[in-house]
């Protein structure tokens, strides 16, 4: 089992400590120090104010900040949780994560989901009924772009001839891919495309605004992990090989055996975000009351 940890930039209004270099370099070098192997950052480029004041939460871009993060940290993995990839052109993210891979030594795992917020598709001028065929088409186009010197590509949505997206990834053969979301074809996408699956913990009223699958309980996540690892042996993989990152929402180490036991290999540790201090603090007492434990 391994540990991350998400930037709590979870509220709006933000608490401005936690949009800063240093806070987000604090609470960084805390989930290192904590034993965690994972750090991240959630994506809203353009959320509505509806959204924000039914519970949403403010944003920093990403793929910035976890460059930021890379500079202050040796070890940390950097994953986004998680990258709307539909939002953005795929050698845009190909290069993105090209570049904070080379830079962190090969630490960069591209975790991508294909988006809900219409609101916010809207503002940034993507069809939402779109967003599947954008986001299987976008993989391709990375795959192709991390793993070849020369990219031609004809699709739907995308087009490019000849096209050399170098400097490539030093990880081999290309960054490790996680896809986010419930359903069944997100599992598919992993089988097909990818080396792990991030679902999220969500109850029926959630999961309709969240436009996914419910998973509200350990006995539904254990029927999705079951169901992608035969897909993804259906696919002539080794499903040992992928990896499953769900949300614990408490340190029961009785919990973590039991998530464990049903093949969660990543767990996101929960953090506080109404400041740097409370952030820091409950990371670095996660890391001595759980993760030195679990180890």
């Amino acid at each position: 089992m391994r540990f991350g940890v998400t930037h709590p930039l979870i509220a709006s209004p933000y608490d401005p400590g936690l949009a800063s270099g240093a806070g987000i370099a604090a609470v960084a070098r805390a989930a290192e120090a904590a034993g965690c192997s994972g750090f991240g950052f959630t994506d809203h480029p353009a959320p509505s104010r509806r959204w924000l004041e039914g519970g949403g939460h403010d944003a920093v871009d990403p793929f910035v900040a976890l460059g930021f993060a890379a500079a202050h940290t040796t070890t940390l993995r950097l994953v986004p949780n998680i990258v709307v990839l539909p939002y953005r052109n795929p050698f845009l993210v190909a290069k993105a994560g090209a570049t904070l891979d080379r830079l962190s030594g090969g630490r960069f795992t591209l975790a991508v989901g294909a988006g809900y917020l219409k609101s916010e598709f809207a503002a940034l001028g993507v069809p939402y009924e779109e967003r599947n065929q954008l986001f299987d088409e976008a993989l391709e186009v990375i795959h192709l772009a991390w793993t070849s010197d020369e990219v031609t590509f004809e699709g739907r949505h995308f087009s490019a001839r000849s096209v050399a997206a170098q400097p490539r990834p030093v990880a081999e053969p290309r960054p490790p891919i996680w896809i986010g979301g419930n359903s069944s074809t997100a599992r598919q996408r992993v089988a097909d495309h990818a080396e792990g699956w991030c679902p999220f913990p969500a109850p029926a009223v959630l999961a309709r605004t969240a436009r996914t699958v419910a998973m509200d309980s350990v006995e539904a996540l254990a029927d999705g992990v079951d169901d992608l690892r035969r897909r993804v042996e259906a696919a002539g993989r080794d499903p040992e090989g992928v990896d499953v990152c769900w949300s614990a929402p408490a340190g029961d180490p009785s919990a973590l055996e039991e998530l464990a036991r049903i093949g969660v290999t990543w767990v996101q540790v929960p953090v506080p975000g109404d400041s740097v201090e409370h952030a820091v603090d409950a990371v670095s007492r996660y890391g001595e009351e759980v993760i030195a434990r679990w180890r």
